[in-house]
């Protein structure tokens, strides 16, 4: 190996190196996630509040429903009392006034008493003035010593008898009708004092119902109100938990769309060190095979051997050194998983089909360059085999090949840096995943 080539190698890992993500940058992008979940947190408890709010607000408004209920089932009872009370003065305004019918009659029989008192009264003034005019002092003895003769003194005693009892009926019906004239009075006017007393109750339990009943529909006024704002208020906390959810589902789409760009940058940070292992280890090859051919004398550009074939069902695909085995290595401090075998030599050195099976692809990859794959059939399994970065490729689509037939040459194609085989073996047919990827150790003597 010349100056030149070393020089190169040193560029291509020097480039590759430059061109990795660092580690503050990727710190910043993951620090960008977490700056877009703290968002997305806030937005979530501000949203499960703005929630909280909305239920009490159903809460307060079934609330007020409720009391609203309740004071129409007040106002209810309320105006059947009313309308009982109504209905209880009526009936004492009818009473009153056949009350005061009464009275009216009772006043015109007392003014026909009167009269008749009077006419008593006039009746006994003139026999007041017959006494005086016959001396004043004349008494029913004087009236009966005066009689002329026995049947005179009959006459006059039945006058005076007659005088007597005229006067003392007069007296005693006086006496009576002034009697009953104030029972009947009495009765009335305490008949008519109960029933103004009773309407006025009536009318003060009828004020006192109107008031409950305005103060009631007053508050009916101001729970309806306080319904309306607490509606109001619990539209704006929808629509506000409506705007949480839109920026919860943006930021959503942001979060996803920074971990598929983070996922992107790891995956081209890993295609960088896949690079830069190739590089180093082209270079560890390059290096050992110039002190081989330096100590044995030979040339640098001699063709090399193809690789034994082995017995059994496979065989080495090339000879070389192992550079990058199967599975988890160290590149740069951090672990990444490789997942073929990576053989390195200088020269132009042969690639060998590792079994017996058909071409079903020949072609130039972006990532892997030159690579042909190859499916087998050993014992019933099927296999897939990938040799990747080759210089040029001696097979094609569909062609058949046995174990050991030449198919390529090592090379630096594609995503490779310094001359190598990289050598992938699958259980199955390939996938982009290598979910199925296998270690070619497993089945190859290298």
């Amino acid at each position: 190996m010349n100056k030149k080539y070393f020089i190169s190698l040193s560029i291509a890992a020097a480039l590759t190196i430059g061109s990795l993500p660092t580690l503050a940058t990727t710190a910043s992008a993951n620090s960008s996630v977490e700056d877009l979940k703290k968002q997305q947190d806030d937005v979530s408890s501000k949203k499960e509040e703005i929630n909280g709010k909305i239920s009490e607000k159903n809460s307060q408004i079934d609330q007020t429903i409720n009391k609203q209920k309740d004071l129409e089932s007040q106002i209810a009872e309320i105006s059947t009392k009313l309308k009982d009370t109504e209905t209880k003065i009526a009936e004492k305004t009818k009473e009153i006034d056949e009350t005061t019918a009464k009275i009216n009659k009772l006043k015109a029989d007392i003014e026909e008493l009167k009269k008749k008192i009077e006419e008593r009264n006039e009746l006994l003034k003139e026999r007041a003035r017959a006494i005086q005019e016959k001396g004043g002092s004349a008494n029913y003895l004087d009236v009966l010593l005066g009689a002329e003769s026995f049947g005179d003194f009959i006459n006059r005693v039945t006058a005076v008898n007659t005088i007597v009892s005229a006067d003392k009926k007069i007296m005693d019906e006086q006496k009576r009708d002034q009697e009953e004239l104030e029972k009947k009075q009495a009765e009335v006017e305490k008949e008519l004092a109960d029933l103004e007393s009773s309407k006025a109750n009536l009318e003060s339990l009828k004020k006192d119902l109107d008031s409950q009943k305005a103060k009631k529909a007053e508050l009916f006024k101001q729970l309806e109100a306080q319904q309306a704002t607490l509606k109001v208020e619990k539209a704006d906390l929808e629509k506000e938990s409506d705007e949480l959810s839109k920026m919860e589902h943006q930021l959503e789409g942001e979060i996803q769309a920074e971990q598929a760009r983070l996922a992107e940058l790891a995956r081209q940070r890993e295609i960088e060190r896949k690079r830069q292992a190739e590089a180093e280890a082209a270079k560890r090859a390059a290096a050992q095979q110039q002190a081989t051919a330096s100590s044995s004398g030979g040339s640098s550009s001699a063709a090399a051997p193809s690789a034994p074939v082995s017995a059994g069902a496979w065989t080495a695909p090339a000879r070389g050194t192992i550079t990058t085995n199967f599975g988890w290595d160290v590149l740069n401090g951090e672990r990444r998983f490789h997942y073929g075998t990576d053989i390195a030599a200088r020269g132009s050195v042969p690639i060998s089909a590792a079994a017996d099976g058909y071409v079903i692809k020949s072609h130039y990859s972006s990532s892997y360059g030159n690579v042909v794959y190859i499916t087998h059939s050993i014992n019933g399994q099927m296999y897939t085999t990938v040799y990747a970065h080759m210089s040029s490729s001696l097979v094609s689509t569909g062609q058949a090949v046995n174990k050991g037939d030449q198919i390529g040459y090592m090379g630096n194609t594609g995503f490779s840096f310094g001359q190598h085989l990289h050598f992938e073996l699958y259980r199955g047919s390939w996938s982009a995943s290598h979910s199925n990827a296998v270690n070619p150790r497993q089945y190859i003597n290298f």
